[in-house]
Formats: C-alpha cells, structure tokens, sequence
C-alpha cells in the first residue's frame, strides 16, 4: 500500500485500520497511560505538565510536587513560586505552574472541588484542550468523545497513511471518521507506545516494525508523508 488511506477506497480504509489496532495489540497487550498518578486532580496536573515534555520526566518530577501540594485546594492555594520550582524540570514552568493553580481554583469555585466529567467542562479549565480532557475522560472516567492526539499519534498517523493533516483538531477528526469508537481510547495508547518504542522521531526501527509491510513509509526517511513526498 503506497498511498494516503485517508484517500482511498472505505473498504480499504477499514481493513488497513483493522490490521493496525489488531498488530499493535499484539505487540503491546498492556498498553495503558504511563502518567503516574493516584487521583483524578493529579491526572490532570500531570497530563498539564506532560506539554512538551516526557512522561518519564513529568514522573520524575510529580511524586515532589504531589507531596507539597496533595489536593486542589493545596494546588489552588500554592506559592506561585514554590510551585514554579517543583515543576521547572518539565520545562514552560511559569506558565504551567500558573495553569494548574489556576485550574485547581475553578473546580473548586465551579465544580465543587472535583474535576469535572463532561468534556465542554474539562475544556473552560486554564491549561486544558482537547489532548488533556480526552486523557481524563477516558483514564478517570472510561468515557471518550474523541482520540488523544500526541506527538506519537500525530506522527504515526502521518507515517501510516491515516492523515494528510499536521493540525492536532484535524488529525483527530480524520482519525475518529475510520477508527470505531469502540477502539478510541486503545489506539491513542498503542500509537503512543509504538512511538516511544519503535517509531521513534529520528530513527524508526522499520525492520524491528509488526507494521512494515503495510506502512506507506516503512523504509523510508523519518520525515517522509505519504501523499507528501510522493
């Protein structure tokens, strides 16, 4: 398959997204958040912190500020710059430190101390869009309105054929119209642990790959699009 799927024919479409979720599920059987956390609000500021930066940095970096300030209203009531220090290693800690104080304030003044369910809720909190709500949802609440769009998925999806789009929004449009609804949450963790593994930015071990004989860019340098450099 040497094209875009996302201009190709449904039947083909389908059965190309079939294979993927069905491999990838082999490869990674236990693929799950990799954000620790131990409550709906630290899920949240850890998620805020995980912007551009690792998990593996955001979880070095949480058990320190989760003792200082362990609920929302220690979070909402936190030095601004005691909390900057905590959460410097993740890197735009002056606006994150103000995010998540500021996010910690609105649930308890509009949602009554506990981070909200509903999606449209998730999304007036400082901090928040659509990455970080789908992520709360479906880890806290087991509900999806939609695919968390990483940097992993964003590339994957490009790399796969799913998509022609760069924007996070028009990634996750294209994504959610040929992905069941049912598979929403599984493919934003298996696409993220084959990008951490596998398909990484720079060099992707295409022949290590349970997906190289039906990526349009397996074999190919780490920045090719297919439908692009074609």
């Amino acid at each position: 398959m040497t094209k875009s799927l996302v201009t190709g024919h449904q039947g083909e479409t389908s059965e190309h997204v079939t294979q993927i979720i069905a491999r990838l599920r082999a490869t990674y059987p236990d693929a799950h958040c990799e954000l620790d956390y131990e409550t709906p609000i630290q899920l949240l500021v850890a998620t805020i912190l995980s912007a551009q930066c690792t998990d593996a940095r955001v979880n070095m970096t949480t058990p320190a500020l989760f003792e200082r300030f362990p609920t929302v209203e220690t979070l909402a009531g936190a030095d601004p710059v005691e909390m900057e220090e905590l959460v410097r290693p993740t890197g735009f800690y002056r606006q994150k430190a103000r995010y998540i104080r500021e996010a910690a304030t609105r649930i308890l003044t509009e949602f009554g101390g506990e981070v909200p369910s509903d999606l449209d809720d998730l999304l007036t909190l400082p901090g928040v869009a659509r990455k970080t709500a789908n992520v709360v949802r479906g880890e806290i609440f087991g509900l999806s309105d939609g695919i968390t769009v990483d940097t992993h998925v964003k590339r994957l999806a490009a790399r796969l054929g799913l998509t022609t789009a760069t924007d996070p929004v028009k990634v996750e449009r294209d994504l959610m119209a040929i992905i069941p609804r049912e598979s929403w949450r599984e493919i934003s963790h298996l696409l993220i642990w084959h990008g951490r593994r596998l398909c990484t930015a720079r060099k992707p071990a295409c022949h290590e790959c349970p997906l190289n004989d039906i990526c349009p860019s397996a074999f190919k340098p780490a920045d090719y699009r297919p439908g692009k450099n074609d």
